[in-house]
């Protein structure tokens, strides 16, 4: 199968041509213009622009499902896609298919997340580093992955080799969370999931690893439970961890206390909001894959958000569908839902879903060809070609597909329903029951017309509890099953849409809307005619103070007759919010209880999974979290999160439970006399076109020296790109005077030193170096200096490129959570700016910068 070339588009739009047409385009809506124009309009490696606004993204996207379509009989025309997915108002493909359908300037891949594994459980280190490199090859093509580690024998286990023991799962954590991180590299973003059982002898090792600060930062992490862990905690028994894993002659058995292990993983989501939870029975047996887990569909971890579990490299593609387009007269009192036209569009979201999966094997052949036409040798290209092999079988064999919907919570406020009320869970159900029935029925008649999925089996699927409601609830569905099969194994899943929500600007997959008003600021001349200053900032910048609606609700106003232009006090906006459907189904207002309900009860008609987060005010007690976490699995959920307001801010301690939290005296963390050697981190990254490295040394998981500047430079740091960790000595040369080494271990175990660290880069990176380094042992915040430098005023350029890379380097340190001050927000111009990951990210608009 060989991708027809696609035209390449000649007409190139500047970035302001595109900008203000994008603009008007959303009706003012800056952010919305922002981030499509960013993230999904047609550009090349040079930035040429070709595409004036999203009509022309969907134009190119009709063009191409439009030649899949005619391939099958009674096939969509063109216009009929178009009018399907233009203004994003009906269905509305999600990432990596926006991005990439009809586009001829990237070799890329149409799924947007992958999970991976190994054959036969393997926990060889040949294993564990093919797994690595098949994260980095996928992740270099931006999707998001997932991989379990229950493989991994426990920390102690005998090995056949010169360690003779084995260190266990978490430094493993560590390396696949650098490997995220390295790829992050240049404004990228890698995206993984890393998940155990709960089974295993070191999954408290693994539950608390997040708590170190600087520890597996590049990866969000999920225990796998069993009901037998969670029956042995509501009993207050002991559980038997093993590994392997639930084996009957196990080479590692344990008893644990079930409630200790469960109020530790409790405690730390309380405290971190990690780990996630997955109820790996409720996963495997409602899943419909799983019966075909013997042909290679067993599940066995999840994407990095946890809506799509799969078996070792699947992957899938997402579509959401905008719930609130069916809401006719919406926000008054002939409100109705449009189930007839619903239905119709779901079969059309479904066929639409296969004919990308056509697109994605399209794609996977150019992917091939060109890991087949690079210079290198077969041998080093072997692991990328057979991870995509393996991929596009999975997807040509199985057909997995993700449809899912997007706002949930305006579609109840238009239909003047509360979100969280018995009603507003009970249309909900009846929404997600209709879609997983006429998904299935197309899907169903696809295979008449184009034949069903190649493993396809009534038999191993009869007793499936999914299959078995679809029975229920349409017989004639289900018979007409038995007869033509289905085209597609999986279908469905509720992700998080936060680019697509911005766009089709409504409320975000499933949830309610965050806030309906809130207040953004705008930076002003104050010497300008007409301009209102509100308020003064400690450098004395003037702002203008100026109301943000939520767009639906500022549509609930119109609708009203109330006038959207005044600039309201907020006095007068907590009156309008209490007049509004909105009101009191915030997110920070719905009752936890009902939303876990809620979930529960869908999860029954979505065969995948559901991305839901259960917000929670900053007061909460750990005994609620672990209530919310009991409740979730009784109502049948496959997985639960839970963030509770703050909890990831501040400094989180090692994993000493005897140890206090810092206190506001920072100094006292360090010792006040440098030790002779220190353990380092190192981090590269690129200024420009340079390559860069520094050298952290690090006390209790925290930043205390930094040695940076030129790699590979005619000075001679030369250090093997696998070089992640080592130690860096104080010693003197023979002439006495003082130097700084690096000390790492090569691949033969032999020590190897780099001398004279403090010599190697230009000298006034190294005066500078040593400020920077006299500010972290004095205990100073590393955003605190991360200000410092950036507020630097240097003359040089290579000065300031030195500055840049410090920045770069130091603020993967900075804890998930902390406030940057002073800082706006490229797309919202908000100030409300966290740090996540060593990347700024606005907790306004979600976007998200690094470096």
């Amino acid at each position: 199968m060989n991708e027809k070339l696609t035209k390449v588009p000649t007409q190139t739009y500047s970035q302001e041509e595109a900008f203000q047409e994008a603009l008007k385009y959303f009706k003012n809506d800056d952010l919305a213009a922002r981030v499509w124009l960013n993230k999904y309009a047609l550009k090349d490696s040079d930035g040429n622009i070709f595409e004036l606004t999203p009509n022309d993204m969907h134009k190119r996207i009709a063009i191409e499902i439009a030649s899949v379509e005619s391939k099958y009989p009674n096939p969509l025309s063109e216009s009929e896609v178009f009018d399907l997915i233009k203004d994003f108002k009906y269905i509305v493909p999600q990432g990596s298919p926006m991005a990439g359908i009809g586009n001829p300037f990237q070799i890329a891949s149409l799924s947007n997340c992958f999970v991976i594994g190994n054959d036969g459980e393997s926990d060889s280190y040949g294993g564990i580093m093919k797994i690595d490199q098949e994260q980095v090859q996928l992740m270099k093509r931006r999707g998001g992955v997932g991989h379990d580690l229950s493989h991994i024998r426990p920390k102690g286990s005998a090995v056949k080799n010169s360690a003779l023991t084995s260190t266990g799962i978490v430094p493993f954590m560590e390396r696949y969370s650098n490997s995220t991180r390295e790829v992050a590299q240049d404004g990228r973003r890698g995206a993984l999931m890393l998940s155990v059982s709960i089974n295993h002898p070191d999954s408290e090792d693994f539950i608390n690893a997040k708590l170190e600060q600087g520890k597996v930062t590049g990866a969000n992490v999920s225990v796998r439970i069993d009901d037998e862990f969670m029956k042995a905690v509501k009993a207050g028994k002991e559980y038997t961890q093993k590994y392997p894993i639930f084996s009957d002659n196990p080479k590692v058995a344990k008893s644990i206390d079930a409630n200790a292990l469960w109020k530790k993983i409790v405690h730390n989501a309380w405290k971190s909001a990690e780990p996630g939870i997955l109820f790996w029975d409720t996963i495997i047996n409602e899943s419909v894959p799983d019966c075909y887990a013997d042909l290679g569909y067993k599940t066995v971890s999840t994407n990095p958000c946890g809506e799509i579990p799969l078996c070792p490299y699947d992957s899938c593609r997402l579509l959401a569908i905008n719930l609130f387009s069916y809401v006719e007269n919406p926000f008054t009192d002939k409100a109705e839902f449009n189930f007839d036209l619903f239905k119709k569009h779901v079969a059309a979201a479904q066929r639409i879903m296969d004919d990308i999966i056509d697109l994605e094997l399209l794609k996977i052949d150019n992917i091939i060809k060109k890991i087949d036409d690079d210079p290198e040798q077969d041998e080093v290209k072997r692991t990328e070609k057979n991870l995509w092999l393996n991929i596009q079988r999975k997807a040509e064999e199985g057909r997995r597909t993700g449809v899912g919907i997007t706002a949930e919570g305006d579609m109840l406020a238009a239909l003047g329903i509360k979100y969280g009320s018995e009603e507003g869970n009970a249309f909900s159900l009846e929404v997600h029951k209709t879609i997983a029935i006429e998904a299935y029925r197309a899907s169903v008649h696809l295979a008449k017309e184009r034949g069903a999925f190649g493993i396809f089996d009534a038999e191993r699927e009869k007793n499936n509890p999914f299959i078995q409601r679809l029975k229920e609830a349409d017989s004639k569905l289900y018979y007409e099953m038995l007869e033509y099969g289905r085209r597609n194994i999986a279908l469905l899943t509720i992700a998080p849409t936060g680019t697509t929500s911005l766009m089709t600007q409504t409320t975000s997959g499933i949830e309610p809307v965050f806030m309906p008003v809130y207040k953004r600021r705008r930076k002003v001349n104050p010497n300008d005619k007409e301009v209102r200053v509100d308020f003064v900032d400690e450098v004395g910048d003037s702002w203008e103070e100026y109301v943000v609606f939520h767009h639906r609700f500022k549509q609930w106003m119109e609708v009203n007759g109330i006038d959207t232009s005044v600039n309201y006090s907020q006095e007068e906006i907590n009156t309008l919010i209490k007049k509004s459907p909105y009101y009191g189904a915030t997110s920070n207002d719905v009752d936890w209880m009902s939303k876990v309900s809620m979930q529960g009860a869908i999860q029954k008609w979505v065969d995948h999974s559901i991305s839901v987060t259960i917000n929670l005010p900053s007061d909460v007690s750990e005994d609620l979290v672990g209530e919310l976490y009991l409740k979730a699995w009784e109502v049948g959920c496959k997985g639960v999160t839970v963030y509770r307001d703050g909890s990831r801010s501040g400094v989180l301690i090692s994993n000493d439970e005897k140890k206090k939290e810092e206190t506001d005296d920072k100094s006292a963390a360090f010792p006040t006399k440098r030790p002779q050697s220190l353990e380092a981190d190192v981090v590269r990254f690129q200024n420009s076109k340079e390559k860069w490295i520094a050298f952290i040394g690090i006390i209790d998981g925290k930043p205390y020296e930094v040695f940076t500047g030129l790699a590979d430079d005619e000075d001679g740091i030369l250090l093997p790109r696998w070089v992640n960790k080592g130690v860096i000595i104080k010693n003197r040369g023979e002439d006495g005077v003082r130097r700084y080494d690096f000390q790492y271990k090569n691949t033969r175990g032999y020590k190897t030193t780099i001398e004279g660290l403090s010599h190697k880069f230009n000298p006034e990176f190294w005066n500078y170096a040593k400020l920077i380094s006299s500010t972290l042992r004095h205990g100073m915040s590393i955003d605190k200096i991360v200000d410092l430098i950036n507020s630097l005023q240097l003359d040089s350029e290579s000065i300031n490129t030195w500055k840049n890379g410090v920045v770069r380097a130091l603020k993967r340190y900075v804890e998930d959570g902390t406030k940057a001050k002073g800082q706006q927000c490229d797309n919202c111009k908000s100030e409300n700016l966290i740090y996540q990951e060593g990347c700024l990210t606005c907790k306004d608009c979600g976007s998200s910068k690094c470096g």
